[in-house]
């Protein structure tokens, strides 16, 4: 491991391997009241009502004890009014937000990073554009509830549509419609719940609570943290796909300019997609639309003037703010100042431990690989290496994260247990120390494999945006 005076990154990997105290409590409510939304709250049986009192109870000592106990009481009996969803779902929030705060404390301690100070979350306004439209989203997000995931049909999910279409074009509620559509479309390609072979439970009850508790009036409102100027040192890129939208996050230490403490940032870039466009051809998508993926690619730092940013520490990325800087190489970026960097708060409504994503330094590891899994041996701790999100845009292998001495990566929390997400590793090559980086290809390749995908990708483009010229021509 790297000592923390070295700057480094995990100190400890015996505490990522001890139990934290009431997480499997805490689990094992949200699980219940998650089991309880399958069959739905429109005529609870027993077990449902154990497992809605059982989710008051384990808020009981919190400042929404009464709201929920009121709830789980009324919900109980097949009474629930929209309030009282809304509760439960606060409550459900609340739980895997504790959750959340207390695996990040863990990270901090294993990593020897200082903890971001307690900062008071802003007040919802009482009021809100759009407030109607929130209010037939909500009433929506309801009778799912009643219904549950196996009593939904497509008449049911349809009534999402009228809400999304009336949102969509105002941007204050673009976020909440997105969520919404893409809700209603993997609910409706499950149609009928009925003949469902499996239900993804705690996706769907995640999605449910999520879009109800944005639904309250002054709950989506972005904390501006004003701007920031100084220098921006990237650690590595995170691509997320989807057969329609591909979205990279590079995740950077940014020195200020007036000489401040370095703190952790992210910037993304997303876009939409064909289906067809798949591999190093995702970039071209996405080049366009932010010149960091180049500097990343590069080894490059940027300077940045004056860039928006928010409370969270996600830039608002605007081209037009940054140029390129200086050689900047991500492992020595993580060595010297990595453990110093301080993180953001995260929202209220963000804290989930599927959000989870620290950038870590590891070296002078083991690498296993057993039945397929590959682990880290860590001063005798073993830490899982999650190769399943490693992006095949980029030369980055599962090969060659088995063959390393160093990392660089992105803890996260999946399936009760701690996982590293690798973002690049640096290896042995006849002798030379050699970086692999999972984003080398984001500003363009000379790679042969990336060659090839980037012109599939051109030419199944160049396919589409002709049929689509053709039918508007029509």
């Amino acid at each position: 491991m790297v000592p923390a005076d070295a700057g480094g990154g995990l100190m400890r990997g015996d505490l990522l391997a001890d139990p934290v105290e009431g997480l499997d409590e805490a689990f094992a409510a949200v699980d219940a009241f998650d089991g309880a939304l399958v069959a739905g709250l429109l005529r609870p049986g027993a077990a449902q009502a154990a497992a809605v009192a059982g989710l008051a109870e384990a808020v009981a000592g919190t400042p929404l004890a009464a709201r929920v106990a009121e709830a789980a009481e009324r919900a109980a009996a097949g009474a629930a009014g929209e309030e009282h969803f809304v509760a439960l779902a606060a409550a459900r929030g609340a739980l895997l937000g504790s959750v959340h705060d207390a695996l990040a404390l863990r990270i901090d301690e294993a990593v020897g990073r200082p903890t971001p100070e307690e900062e008071p979350s802003p007040a919802a306004a009482g009021s809100e554009h759009g407030a109607n439209l929130l209010a037939a989203a909500r009433s929506w997000l309801c009778d799912l509830a009643r219904s549950g995931w196996r009593g939904i049909d497509h008449e049911l999910v349809a009534g999402a549509a009228p809400v999304v279409s009336a949102m969509l074009p105002d941007p204050e509620l673009r976020r909440r419609a997105t969520l919404l559509d893409g809700f209603a479309a993997e609910l409706a390609a499950s149609c009928p719940g009925a003949t469902l072979e499996r239900v993804p439970v705690r996706r769907w009850a995640d999605l449910w609570s999520r879009a109800l508790l944005l639904t309250v009036p002054g709950s989506a409102g972005e904390r501006s943290d004003g701007s920031v100027t100084g220098r921006l040192l990237p650690l590595g890129i995170d691509v997320q796909e989807h057969a329609t939208a591909v979205q990279a996050q590079v995740h950077a230490v940014f020195e200020p300019a007036d000489g401040g403490a370095p703190r952790l940032v992210r910037a993304g870039v997303s876009a939409p997609k064909p289906d067809t466009v798949v591999g190093a051809g995702l970039w071209q998508l996405l080049r366009p639309r932010m010149s960091l993926l180049g500097a990343v690619s590069e080894g490059r730092s940027m300077e940045l003037d004056a860039m928006p940013v928010t409370a969270e520490g996600d830039l608002l990325w605007d081209d037009e703010r940054a140029r390129a800087g200086e050689p900047a190489d991500p492992f020595a970026t993580a060595r010297v100042r990595l453990s110093a960097a301080t993180a953001a708060r995260v929202a209220p409504l963000d804290r989930h431990p599927v959000r989870i994503a620290v950038p870590v330094l590891l070296e002078g590891y083991a690498a296993h690989s057993e039945e397929g899994r590959l682990t880290f041996d860590l001063a005798g701790r073993l830490l899982a290496v999650d190769t399943d999100r490693m992006p095949a845009a980029g030369p980055l292998t599962p090969e060659s994260v088995a063959a390393s001495h160093a990392c660089v990566g992105l803890l996260r929390w999946d399936a009760g247990e701690f996982l590293l997400q690798p973002l690049a590793v640096e290896t042995t090559v006849r002798k030379k120390t050699v970086a692999v980086h999972a984003g080398a290809w984001a500003g363009g390749t000379t790679d042969k494999a990336g060659v090839r995908a980037e012109k599939a990708a051109t030419d199944a483009v160049a396919v589409l945006r002709e049929r689509a010229g053709r039918l508007l021509r029509k």
